[in-house]
C-alpha cells in the first residue's frame, strides 16, 4: 500500500486542525493492543475521538475525512517516565534556560509542581512525539530524596492548560546513591537517607491530623505546600513513585511502603529481578528503566531480559524513557521497546508496554492506550513493523489532530 496523504505532505509543517478534526486512517495493519491485529483496517476519528476501528471492506469512511494510508498504525505511544518538557532538548552549562528538571537547593521538596515547570512549547517534547509518543507522564527528575511532584500530559498544544491531562499524578522520590550529597551534607548514607524520609511522612501524617481534627473554631493550622502532598502520598491519593535501582534500595523502598501503607511504585528498578517475589507480594508495578540504558554505577546490573521476567511473572511493568544528563536528554521509546521484544517480551507484550500497560498504571486507560471506539483518537503511524530498526514513524495524530507529518 503506498503511502498518499503522508507522502505528499511529508515537508510541510502540520496543520493547524481543531481537535475535532475528521481523520481516516487506513492501514495495512492495525495493531489495536486490546484485541486482535486487523489486516487492511481503517481506523476513523471524529470528533477528536474514535468513532470506528475495523476492516476496510466493512467500515465505510465517511465523506469529509481527510484519509491517510500507512503501512502499520498503532495507538499513541505512553511514555511512563520521562523529564521531557522540564528538561530541554541542549546540554551544557549555558543552557540553564531549559534545565528545570531538577532543583537542589533542598533534599525534600514535594511541593514542586511538574506542571508550573513544564514547557509544552519544548523541542524535545516535539522529538519524542515525532517518534509516535502522544501521552507522557512526566515529573522532576531522580537525584533529590523526593524532587517534586508528577504530572500526565498530551503532546501537543501551546500552553500547560491545552497539554495537561492530570496536573498531580504522582510524587517522584530518590533511593539511590544519585541522592546522596558529599561532604558533611545531609544525606551522606542510605541510613540517613531513609531516616530523613521516614521523619519527613511523619510530620506530614500529624499535619493532616491537625488539619483533620481543626473544628473549624479559630484560625486553622498553618498551610504547607510540601506536607500537603506528602499528605497525599500517605492518603492513598496518590502513587509514591521510587527511583532505586540496587536490590537493597528496592528493599528499603518495599519496608518504607509497608511502614506507611503507600501506593509504592518502583522507578527504573535495575535489579528488579532479585525482589521478583516481593515485587509481586507488594503489587507494585515497575516503570522499567530504558532496555538500553548504560550499565555502570548502581545499574550496572541490569539486564535486557528483565522486562520478559517481570512480565512472565505477572509484574505490571510499563518501559519508559527516563532521563540522562545528556543530549537528547530521553530516549527512543519505541528502540527501547524492541530491544525487550527482542530479548523475551515479544512484539505483542512489547506494544502494550509502551501503550495499554501504562494507560492502566495511569488510570487513564478509558482514553488512551488502545483502539477502541470512545477512546481519544491518538494515532501512531508507520512505513513498516514499529520494531525494525528501518521503520519510520510517518505521522502522529492527537485527538484528531494531525500533529506531525514528518518521516522520522
Amino acid at each position: 500500500m503506498k503511502l498518499t496523504a503522508l507522502a505528499v505532505a511529508a515537508a510541510l509543517a502540520p496543520a493547524a486542525l481543531s481537535a475535532s478534526a475528521q481523520v481516516a486512517v487506513r492501514a495495512e495493519l492495525v495493531h489495536t493492543v486490546s484485541g486482535a491485529v486487523i489486516t487492511d483496517g481503517v481506523v476513523i476519528v471524529s470528533g477528536g475521538r474514535i468513532a470506528a476501528v475495523g476492516p476496510a471492506a466493512s467500515t465505510p469512511i465517511p465523506a469529509g475525512h481527510e484519509v491517510l494510508e500507512a503501512a502499520v498504525v498503532t495507538p499513541g505511544l505512553v511514555d511512563a517516565r520521562t523529564v521531557a518538557g522540564l528538561s530541554g532538548i541542549y546540554n551544557g552549562d549555558d543552557q540553564t534556560h531549559d534545565q528545570d528538571m531538577l532543583e537542589r537547593s533542598s533534599p525534600i521538596q514535594p511541593g514542586l509542581r511538574a506542571i508550573d515547570a513544564y514547557n509544552p512549547r519544548e523541542p524535545l517534547v516535539e522529538y519524542v512525539r515525532s517518534f509516535g509518543v502522544t501521552t507522557i507522564h512526566v515529573g522532576h527528575a531522580p537525584g533529590e530524596l523526593v524532587s517534586g511532584q508528577t504530572m500526565i500530559a498530551k503532546t501537543r498544544g501551546t500552553t500547560v492548560a491545552e497539554a495537561v491531562v492530570k496536573p498531580f499524578f504522582g510524587l517522584a522520590a530518590t533511593l539511590s546513591p544519585a541522592a546522596k550529597k558529599g561532604g558533611a551534607t545531609s544525606p551522606g548514607t542510605r541510613g540517613k537517607m531513609m531516616a530523613m524520609l521516614r521523619e519527613a511522612l511523619i510530620a506530614a501524617r500529624e499535619y493532616a491530623s491537625e488539619h483533620a481534627a481543626h473544628d473549624g473554631e479559630g484560625a486553622p493550622p498553618a498551610r504547607d505546600l510540601g506536607k500537603e502532598a506528602l499528605a497525599a502520598a500517605l492518603a492513598r491519593e496518590v502513587p509514591f513513585i521510587v527511583t532505586a535501582n540496587r536490590a537493597q534500595d528496592i528493599a528499603g523502598a518495599l519496608r518504607l511502603a509497608a511502614e506507611f501503607d503507600l501506593r509504592l511504585w518502583l522507578d527504573m528498578g535495575a535489579e528488579a529481578y532479585t525482589l521478583i517475589d516481593d515485587l509481586r507480594a507488594a503489587g507494585v508495578p515497575v516503570l522499567l528503566h530504558p532496555t538500553m540504558y548504560r550499565a555502570w554505577g548502581d545499574t550496572k546490573n541490569l539486564s535486557f531480559t528483565t522486562a520478559a521476567r517481570l512480565a512472565d511473572a505477572g509484574i505490571a511493568i510499563a518501559i519508559q524513557t527516563g532521563f540522562e544528563s545528556y543530549v537528547p536528554k530521553v530516549r527512543v521509546l519505541l528502540f527501547e521497546a524492541a530491544i525487550a521484544a527482542a530479548h523475551g517480551l515479544g512484539p505483542a507484550r512489547a506494544l502494550e508496554a509502551i501503550t495499554l500497560s501504562p494507560a492502566r498504571m495511569l488510570g487513564i486507560a478509558d482514553r488512551v492506550g488502545s483502539l477502541e471506539v470512545g477512546k481519544d483518537g491518538d494515532l501512531a503511524l508507520f512505513d513498516g513493523d514499529p520494531f525494525e530498526y528501518t521503520t519510520h514513524c510517518i505521522g502522529v495524530v492527537i485527538e484528531g489532530e494531525v500533529v506531525s507529518r514528518q518521516r522520522r
